[in-house]
């Protein structure tokens, strides 16, 4: 979510693009065409996801309840509906994570309904002032859960889901430990996202990667020989710490959505960086945030979402893979 409805007003100025013809996407599985690829879709913040049976966890009987079992309890019957970006995963991605991984149902507005791009375009058009309730977004994901909650920003949307899907730890075994998975998804996103973004578009995000390619590169040199391996160092050092609870996941031996963060930002960062990524795997200074990845990619729905029309292909949103800033 970097960009503001700014770069939108650019884009529709553009002899180069019309406004529709650059966001008449198809519906799943689209990678940008033309030259308006090579601008930031990846909107960032201007500051700046069930069944698992119920089940007590290592961390000292801190309990965590599943998507079904937490919706139950609190009587939410509510439909869930995913307003983002057609046809890229982007900062949605960890949303639909969240809802495959427990299997909750939702609605992707975007991608599994006719509404499309103008879904998302109504939420941000500068004529949209909100209602009594809810604020206007300034971009997505957006999350609309029944008629009357609208919530923008990632972190915020899955803070808000978490107990609702049995994310987080229960508050009545561990008062702050919702505080600590969104501290950690928090960091990953950072890191391992917005950092990411950063590196194709390190001056302005409204600019094409050929006008700020010089600055991408040296960037990109940094990215890979410094941040990279600062962000799995530390989670490294997370999986290594007794509050883990026994080191598969990061926090309090059970999944939260901070592990399915950590599994998304490490699958975009392998697929703009291979062969930095290969080689930090190779190591071995990083095994058990790698196994990590690969413990949440073996999971039954989150195996079966991977294989499915439903998971976007990486494109021209957060992560890019350029050759050239992947080479040493």
């Amino acid at each position: 979510m970097r960009q503001s409805a700014l770069i939108i007003s650019k884009l529709a100025q553009s002899s180069r693009q019309p406004l529709l013809k650059a966001f008449r996407l198809p519906a799943a599985n689209c990678s940008l065409s033309g030259k308006i690829n090579r601008l930031s879709f990846s909107f960032q913040p201007l500051i700046c996801e069930r069944c698992f049976s119920m089940a007590t966890s290592t961390r000292s009987s801190k309990r965590q309840k599943t998507g079904a079992g937490a919706a139950a309890e609190t009587g939410d019957s509510m439909p869930y509906k995913l307003i983002y970006w057609p046809g890229i995963p982007g900062r949605g991605e960890h949303i639909r994570l969240a809802f495959e991984a427990t299997g909750t149902p939702y609605v992707d507005v975007s991608n599994g309904t006719d509404a499309g791009v103008k879904a998302v375009m109504a939420q941000i058009s500068d004529k949209n002032i909100g209602d009594d309730n809810n604020p206007p977004p300034l971009a997505p994901p957006i999350l609309q859960h029944g008629d009357d909650i609208l919530l923008s920003q990632t972190p915020n949307i899955l803070a808000y889901l978490g107990p609702k899907l049995g994310l987080v730890p229960d508050v009545a075994d561990d008062s702050v430990g919702m505080y600590h998975v969104n501290a950690l998804a928090l960091t990953a996103l950072d890191g391992l996202s917005n950092e990411p973004h950063d590196v194709h578009h390190p001056i302005a995000s409204g600019a094409y990667y050929e006008e700020q390619k010089e600055e991408a590169l040296k960037k990109a040199a940094d990215y890979r020989a410094v941040r990279l391996p600062k962000f799995l160092g530390y989670f490294e050092r997370v999986l290594s710490g007794p509050a883990s609870g026994g080191g598969e996941w990061l926090y309090g031996g059970k999944m939260t959505y901070a592990d399915l963060v950590l599994f998304q930002t490490v699958d975009g960062v392998s697929y703009a960086f291979p062969k930095c990524m290969g080689k930090l795997k190779s190591s071995g200074k990083y095994g058990k945030v790698f196994a990590l990845y690969e413990r949440v990619k073996a999971l039954d729905k989150i195996k079966s979402y991977l294989e499915s029309d439903r998971r976007q292909k990486y494109s021209m949103g957060i992560y890019r893979h350029y050759p050239e800033l992947d080479e040493d």
